[in-house]
Parts: C-alpha cells; structure tokens; sequence
C-alpha cells in the first residue's frame, strides 16, 4: 500500500474521499441510532422494511446514475465534495461548470480537476456561511422575508439560476439542446407528478439521453458538418 509521500495526487483525491464518504454515511446513521438510544425505543421492523422497500431501490438507482452523470463534469475530488456536501443539481453542479466555464478548461484535465474542487468547496463554505447567518437572522427578518413584495423574487431565484446557466451553454450546443429541452418540457408540462424532488432522477435521464442523441447526431454528420467530422 502506498504511503502518503508516494500518493499521487488522484491517489490522494480517492483515498480522503472514501475516509469521509464512510464518515459522512457513519454520521448519517448516527441520529436516528442516537434518537433510539436516547428515548429507550427502536423502529418497527416490518414498517422500516416496507419503507425501505418503497423507497430505497430508487435510491440506490439514482445515486448509481449519479455517479456516472456528475464525475465526467465535476471530476473526482467534485464529486466527492458534491456527494459529501449535497445540493450538487442546484448549487454545486452550476458553480463547477461556471468556474470551468470561465477558466477554459475540461474537467477531466488536471487543471479542471483542481478547479472543480476548489469552485466547489468555496460554494460549501459560503453555503455554510450563509446558514449560520440565516440562523442567527431569521426570527428578526421573517416578517421581511414573508412579504408579498419580495415574494415573486424568491419564487424565481432558481429559474434566473438556470436560466442563466442554460443560456450560456445552449447557446453553444443549439442543435444538440433542442431535443432534451422539448422533451423534459413535455414531460413536466404533461406529467404533473414531476417536481422538484424528482430532479435527481430526472437530470441523470436528461443526460443519458443527451449522450444518446449526442452519438447519433455525430455518427450522421449532422452535429459535425461533414468537411469537420473527416478534419476531427
């Protein structure tokens, strides 16, 4: 087994990464084992099995997909931090791809790689930050917050996020955006059960059928004229 001075630095990257993947799952675990210790009781062993049988296979689904979909665009020392930290769809995944975006590079290179981290760990600190001073706010600014003025605003704080961000890189990718875009908007439209907490199946769907038609496009010339498919 290597020692530390002969870690690379992608050696490095997964070794810490599975240490506080565990961790992390150790301390998840940790309170509900806690909340049974403390008040002398234990969950229904049939109730928590019929619960983990509704819900736990999509679970495990998605953070499968998950892991194929977000670490060719966050890398691995991302993807660990995404994983660890949580909202990667709506916080960490948009401040990954601007910073890539910004600096010019892939995030499977090595300069993409450390960028990825640190635009996302930056994200986890000021997330952080910002909840500490929500906390320390929010019975003094709840009436404010609760407004009806500036209620339209936070009601659109996510679409001005992505929209933001998917005009920028649809911009670039017309032909390939046209497709997911009606088909996601179709879904969504015609399938009332599609929400915001469906979006952790819903994006890896996105992207596998992006990666579908991606490949079809460009085997047939059609996302690549055909004087720059033979130059490529």
């Amino acid at each position: 087994m290597k020692n530390r001075k002969q870690m690379t630095y992608m050696d490095s990257v997964n070794h810490y990464g599975r240490i506080w993947c565990v961790i992390m799952t150790a301390l998840l675990l940790f309170v509900p084992v806690l909340m049974c210790l403390i008040f002398h009781t234990r969950p229904d062993a049939k109730g928590l099995a019929l619960g983990l049988l509704a819900t736990a296979p999509m679970y495990w689904a998605v953070g499968i997909i998950e892991v194929f979909t977000y670490y060719p665009m966050l890398g691995a020392g991302g993807s660990y931090l995404s994983f660890i930290t949580g909202n990667i769809s709506n916080l960490k995944l948009p401040c990954a791809l601007n910073s890539l975006e910004q600096a010019g590079c892939q995030a499977d290179s090595e300069e993409g790689e450390v960028i990825s981290t640190i635009s996302i760990a930056v994200s986890s600190i000021v997330t952080t930050v910002i909840i500490i001073i929500g906390v320390i706010l929010i019975v003094p600014l709840t009436p404010l917050l609760q407004s009806k003025l500036l209620a339209p605003a936070f009601a659109q704080m996510i679409p001005a996020l992505f929209g933001g961000l998917g005009i920028a890189f649809i911009s670039k990718n017309v032909k390939l955006s046209i497709l997911p875009l009606i088909l996601m908007t179709v879904l969504f439209i015609t399938v009332p059960a599609l929400n915001a907490g469906t979006v952790g199946i819903m994006v890896p769907v996105g992207v596998l059928l992006t990666l579908l038609e991606a490949r079809i496009m460009y085997k047939t010339g059609f996302l690549y004229g055909k004087n720059n498919e033979q130059s490529r």
